[in-house]
């Protein structure tokens, strides 16, 4: 399961509108950086057959089978602070993250 905070479905339809077409979002992982994973964002125009697919906020999110082992339980915010504003992931697989927390392990 994904959770989505009302902030961040607000802020993803906000960007599919500015977009003009798209069915959702595609949360992934990718190896990445010096602790081993990182997020990837996407925005998704065609549903593969494969995919995982969770509404909530009237958002839908699309994961990868591959992506969701490392995924599930994950929550998604939109926060800003200050001058600093962006997605915030909140993952109960992870297990740590480098310095710069750009990538993360599980």
């Amino acid at each position: 399961m994904i959770h989505l905070t009302e902030s961040a479905a607000t802020h993803i339809r906000n960007f599919l509108e500015n977009r003009g077409k798209g069915e959702g979002i595609r949360i992934g992982v990718k190896t990445s950086g010096c602790s081993g994973l990182a997020y990837v964002l996407e925005f998704v125009d065609e549903i593969e057959s494969h995919d995982q697919i969770f509404e909530q906020h009237g958002v839908k999110v699309f994961i990868d089978p591959k992506s969701l082992v490392y995924l599930d339980g994950l929550e998604m915010d939109y926060a800003k602070t200050g001058l600093n504003e962006g997605f915030e992931f909140s993952n109960p697989n992870q297990k740590g993250e480098c310095g710069c927390g750009e990538s993360f392990t599980v």
